[in-house]
């Protein structure tokens, strides 16, 4: 009788360990399903400025540029604050806003290189360095300055707590685009802690509309895992020899939650809620099991 009991006991233990497991996955999945995705496009600032207000809501109060991290609220770039010395025709270094200007970001792309469009008082606006017809094809959000990667339209934004070299978590990222034309070329993808893609998502767009605005940004109801941001920006680099069948698109003001280190990050309530829903679930399997 005692082995009998033994092996109907190690069954019940079994299956008590594949309910919790299955309940456990379910609960991260569920948690994990849920970004929240803020989207608009329109032919100037207006038309997309509620729903970019809106989710600069989501994130919190914005912050002042200074080293170290408040724990809430949000960033923002707009670039207008670039010194000359930093905009076109000159190159910004990828670790601006975490040096010169500590933001908490630091980016980098395969093209090797970043521009700020000048300011109409020292310059060509727009990137009329780079072709003299952008100034007719881009519109800034904020104005007056834009952002670009030289040779790639692909940026990597990488999150640490402002003004060190810790590496940190945000729970959201967004991006102003100018001019997306085609469908399922500009986007954004999120990355966790461990590097895996958390999704991607895509800016709206419309065909053949020179100068309109568009918003796309997402944040994760799990808080603060995102470490990394890849922004895909059209189908093609800037450059001074371009065909109509390129989307070509430049960026304005990044937003993003304020950036926490990764080892302070602690599940949100909602997700602990989720685990304990898992283990009440496991521990009402063994109890009617016994029964």
């Amino acid at each position: 009788m005692g082995s009998v009991c033994n092996k109907l006991r190690g069954h019940m233990m079994k299956a008590s360990h594949l309910v919790f497991g299955t309940a456990l996955a379910c609960a991260t999945a569920m948690a994990q399903a849920a970004p929240l995705v803020f989207s608009a496009e329109g032919p100037n600032a207006a038309a997309i400025q509620s729903t970019v207000d809106a989710y600069r809501t989501s994130l919190g109060a914005l912050n002042s540029n200074v080293t170290g991290s408040f724990g809430t609220g949000r960033r923002e770039v707009n670039w207008d604050g670039v010194p000359d010395a930093f905009a076109a025709p000159n190159a910004l270094p990828g670790d601006f806003f975490n040096v010169n200007s500590p933001r908490g970001i630091v980016m980098s792309t395969p093209g090797g290189s970043f521009q700020v469009s000048a300011n109409s008082a020292v310059g060509t606006i727009e990137f009329g360095n780079i072709n003299a017809t952008y100034p007719n094809l881009f519109a800034p959000f904020s104005s007056q300055r834009l952002f670009t990667a030289n040779g790639s339209n692909i940026v990597d934004v990488q999150f640490f707590v402002p003004g060190t070299t810790t590496a940190a978590l945000t729970h959201g990222f967004g991006v102003v685009f100018s001019d997306v034309d085609l469908p399922f070329t500009t986007m954004i993808e999120y990355f966790d802690a461990a590097d895996l893609s958390l999704g991607s998502f895509f800016a709206p767009n419309l065909l053949n509309a020179n100068g309109r605005l568009s918003f796309l940004g997402v944040t994760f109801d799990l808080g603060k895992v995102v470490s990394r941001a890849r922004i895909t920006s059209g189908n093609q680099s800037l450059g001074p020899n371009e065909t109509d069948q390129l989307d070509l698109v430049v960026m304005d003001d990044f937003i993003y939650g304020e950036p926490v280190a990764a080892r302070q990050s602690v599940p949100e309530p909602s997700t602990l809620a989720l685990l304990t829903l898992a283990m009440a679930i496991c521990f009402g399997s063994r109890r009617a099991k016994r029964n």
